[in-house]
């Protein structure tokens, strides 16, 4: 009796268990096991990439240079590792730029081969997946400064390795979570330096290829916080559109907010959303936490990643998460533009 009693038992044990495993698998492809849905954004995380897209050896990221092809090889791979596809063909949006120096750019003269990089995180709503919003930050800088202490090399961190990957690491987010209805766009612009030539030609393109933008947001020189007692961060352009008090609705707290200045200093058209504008006449604006007296090495050699407070930036980066997670799932299209 006893060993039919533990025989039974037995049986019981294995039938529960199998049920739990069962139940585990069909949640796995339900996207509701936690260790596939959970993707953190840390400093570490942050950091790991800043130090190098901002390192001496990439010389600045210039347009045109070893430098910029190194750091475009790396977000490449960033992007395919994390699940992030192309958007075309490959990861590489190419366009060209007359060279007006008179002398060759890494071995390129006439002309300077440019690329954007641009990657896809498919929505998962059969109809809102066919509209777009599209995320950007430049990842090309200076290349070279005025030499101080021995140091040239303009390595562009908060400009704008900082907005370049906080929007890599919202991408890997919605990547890995794939709680996205509507298609989120990647974008890394090359030569903004040399007047906003890389998305000019990524936003001529895809207007003609008729996408449906629902909006644009860049990231700005992200990497320093603001003084206490001012919001986290401004966004140019602030009346143009609802895109702010809708940000700020969606993470529940005032997340982006007012700067005067930034009208003072046409901050709207000095800015990769401004060829989205221009194309698309859909709310496109820039978002920054620096305010021009919180940092003081814009355009300099001492914009290093060791300057950079990735507290802050991880802080902000998980906060636009909330705040796209708003965007790119609100069940109709909240965003418009205002009358001005």
């Amino acid at each position: 009796m006893k060993r039919l009693l533990l025989l039974l038992n037995l049986l019981l044990l294995l039938f529960f268990v199998s049920c739990s495993v069962k139940q585990k698998g069909a949640d796995v492809k339900a996207g509701k096991d936690s260790a596939l849905t959970e993707v953190k954004i840390t400093p570490e995380t942050i950091k790991n990439s800043m130090e190098y897209l901002s390192s001496d050896e990439l010389e600045g990221r210039g347009t045109g240079t070893v430098g910029i092809e190194k750091a475009a090889i790396f977000i490449e791979k960033y992007l395919k590792d994390n699940g992030i596809k192309p958007f075309f063909e490959t990861y590489r949006d190419s366009f060209e730029i007359e060279n007006k120096s008179g002398k060759k750019v890494n071995n390129q003269f006439p002309k300077i081969q440019g690329y954007n990089i641009v990657g896809i995180v498919e929505g998962n709503d059969p109809a809102l997946k066919n509209e777009y919003v599209i995320l950007g930050g430049h990842y090309d800088h200076i290349g070279f400064g005025r030499l101080i202490n021995n140091d040239s090399i303009a390595n562009g961190a908060n400009d704008d390795a900082s907005g370049t990957v906080a929007a890599m690491e919202i991408g890997r987010y919605f990547a890995g979570t794939k709680t996205n209805k509507r298609s989120l766009l990647i974008t890394l612009y090359d030569a903004e330096e040399l007047g906003l030539r890389g998305s000019s030609h990524l936003a001529f393109r895809l207007k003609n290829q008729g996408l449906d933008l629902y909006t644009m947001v860049n990231f700005e020189m992200v990497g320093v916080p603001r003084a206490e007692g001012k919001s986290m961060s401004y966004m140019s352009g602030y009346n143009k559109s609802n895109l702010a008090s809708k940000l700020n609705d969606y993470v529940g707290e005032e997340v982006v907010g007012f700067f005067p200045k930034a009208k003072e200093f046409q901050l709207f058209f000095r800015s990769d959303n401004y060829p989205f504008f221009k194309e698309f006449t859909k709310p496109a604006h820039a978002i920054s936490t620096f305010d021009f007296s919180n940092y003081e090495y814009y355009h300099h050699v001492d914009d290093e990643a060791e300057k950079m407070n990735y507290e802050h930036m991880a802080d902000f980066t998980n906060k636009m998460i909330k705040a796209f997670e708003g965007i790119l799932n609100a069940p109709t299209k909240e965003l418009y533009l205002n009358d001005e």
